[in-house]
C-alpha cells in the first residue's frame, strides 16, 4: 500500500490523542476491520465498516437525505441476512455540507477511522475533491450520484453509479425524437455537473443534427435570477431548453421565472431535478411546471420485483416514496457486498479489484449492468414528466431508455 499522506497521519495521530483525553478505549478492532483484515481470528465477530460522505445540511441536504437512508435501508437488511461473509456491516456517515472543502475534510476523518470504503458524495462537485485522495490512500470510493464524465478513469479506486455523457445524450436523442429543431442550453458554467451535462448535450446535439440557437451560462449556483437568459431562449426561437441544474433553483427560480419572461416550450434536465415538487415557492402558479422533463436513474413506479420490493421496504420504514438519491446509494452498498463476496475479503485493494472486473453483472434498484474499464456503468435511464393542476406537482414516466439511438 501506499505510503499515507502526511496529513492523514497528522489527523489520524489527532483523533487518537483526542480519544485518550475523553477516556475512550484504545481498542483498534473497529479500525482493524474497517480495514479489511479478514486473515486474523475472530474477524467473522468484527464488523465491516462502510463510510458514508453525503450532503446532510445545506441547500442540497434532500440528497444527503436519501443517500443516508438508503444506505441505512441497504445494512438493515444485509444485515438481518446474517452480513458479509458472516460478518455485520457498519456504517460511519459524515456530512460535506455540499462544499468541496467539507467533504475532503469528511473523507479524511474517515481515512484517520481506518474506513478502507467509502459510498459518497452526492454530488459531482464534492466528490471531485476527493478522488486524488481516494486514488493516493487507496481507499474504494464508490459514488452513487456523482455523474460528471471526469470523475473516473480507468485502473483506479474511484467508481459511480451512472454518467453524465449518458443523460446528455438521452436529452438530445429526446428532442430529435420528438421533433424539436431549434433547442438552446441554460447551464451553470462554473460547476462540474452542470458543465459537463451541457458538453455532453451539445455534443449528442451536434451528432443529431440539432441546432442550438442559444446558449447562456452563469457564473454561480447562487445565481436566483434567471428571467434574462430564458428571455434570450424565446428571442432565439427556442422551443426546448435543456437546464442542467439542482432542484434547489429549478423550483424556486429556473421555471416560474422561464415561464415569466414567456417561454412556453420544454425545460429539461438530469437527476438534480429529484425533489423538486418539494422545493416549489407557496403561493407559486404551479401549472408553470408542465412540460418539463428530466433523466432519472429508475422510476419508482417501476412494476419489477426488484423496484418494487424496494420502494416498499423503504415507505414501510421512512413513510415516503425513495428518491433516485436512496436507490443509488441502496445499490451502492450492494455493489460492495457483491464486491467483498468476489473477493472474499473486506481489503480495500482486493474491493477495488473486484469492482473493477468488467465481467461481473449487478441486478440493482436501478437498473442491471456492469461496470467499464473507467468504473462508470452501462446503463439506461428513466424519461420522467412533471405534471400539474395548479395545486400541486407530481411526476410521470415518459420513457425508458436502455440505448441511444445511432
Amino acid at each position: 500500500m501506499k505510503r499515507k499522506s502526511l496529513f492523514s497521519l497528522l489527523l489520524a495521530l489527532c483523533m487518537m490523542l483526542s480519544l485518550a483525553a475523553c477516556g475512550g478505549s484504545s481498542d483498534t478492532s473497529k479500525a482493524d476491520s474497517a480495514s479489511g483484515d479478514t486473515s486474523a481470528a475472530g474477524a467473522s465477530d468484527e464488523k465491516i465498516v462502510i463510510g458514508v460522505i453525503s450532503p446532510n445540511t445545506g441547500a442540497l441536504a434532500a440528497y444527503g437525505n436519501g443517500v443516508v437512508t438508503g444506505a441505512d435501508l441497504a445494512v438493515e437488511q444485509i444485515n438481518a441476512a446474517g452480513g458479509i461473509l458472516g460478518r455485520q456491516v457498519e456504517l460511519i456517515k459524515t456530512d460535506d455540507q455540499s462544499d468541496p472543502t467539507e467533504c475532503l475534510n469528511a473523507f479524511n476523518s474517515l481515512v484517520a477511522q481506518g474506513v478502507g470504503m467509502i459510498v459518497g458524495s452526492a454530488t459531482s462537485g464534492c466528490t471531485s475533491a476527493i478522488t486524488d485522495a481516494a486514488n493516493e490512500e487507496e481507499i474504494c470510493l464508490l459514488s452513487p450520484t456523482a455523474t460528471a464524465d471526469s470523475i473516473t478513469t480507468e485502473d483506479d479506486y474511484v467508481f459511480r453509479a451512472y454518467a453524465d455523457s449518458f443523460q446528455g445524450a438521452i436529452a438530445a436523442a429526446y428532442a430529435k425524437q420528438a421533433g424539436f429543431d431549434k433547442v438552446g442550453v441554460v447551464y451553470c458554467a462554473a460547476d462540474v455537473y452542470s458543465k459537463g451535462l451541457y458538453d455532453s448535450f451539445s455534443s449528442a446535439c451536434g451528432k443529431y443534427g440539432i441546432e442550438v440557437v442559444d446558449a447562456q451560462s452563469t457564473a454561480s449556483l447562487d445565481v436566483q435570477d434567471y428571467t434574462n437568459q430564458f428571455a434570450s431562449m424565446v428571442k432565439a426561437g427556442a422551443d426546448f431548453v435543456y437546464a442542467p441544474f439542482y432542484y434547489d433553483v429549478i423550483g424556486p427560480y429556473v421555471v416560474p421565472q422561464a415561464r415569466a419572461a414567456g417561454y412556453s416550450g420544454v425545460i429539461m434536465g438530469a437527476d438534480g431535478y429529484d425533489t423538486t415538487p418539494d422545493y416549489v415557492v407557496d403561493g407559486a402558479d404551479l401549472s408553470a411546471f408542465n412540460k418539463v422533463y428530466w433523466t432519472n436513474h429508475y422510476d419508482p413506479t417501476d412494476s419489477s420485483e426488484k423496484v418494487s420490493s424496494f420502494v416498499k421496504a423503504y415507505e414501510d420504514k421512512y413513510g415516503s416514496v425513495p428518491s433516485a438519491f436512496a436507490a443509488t446509494a441502496y445499490d451502492c452498498v450492494y455493489m460492495y457486498k457483491a464486491a467483498i463476496e468476489a473477493a472474499g475479503s473486506a481489503s480495500p485493494a482486493a474491493v477495488r479489484d473486484a469492482l473493477a472486473d468488467t465481467s461481473t453483472v449487478y441486478e440493482c434498484v436501478t437498473g442491471t449492468f456492469s461496470l467499464d474499464e473507467s468504473g462508470t456503468p452501462v446503463k439506461g435511464a428513466a424519461i420522467i414528466a412533471f405534471e400539474s393542476d395548479g395545486s400541486s406537482v407530481t411526476s410521470k414516466l415518459l420513457d425508458v431508455v436502455s440505448k441511444l439511438p445511432e
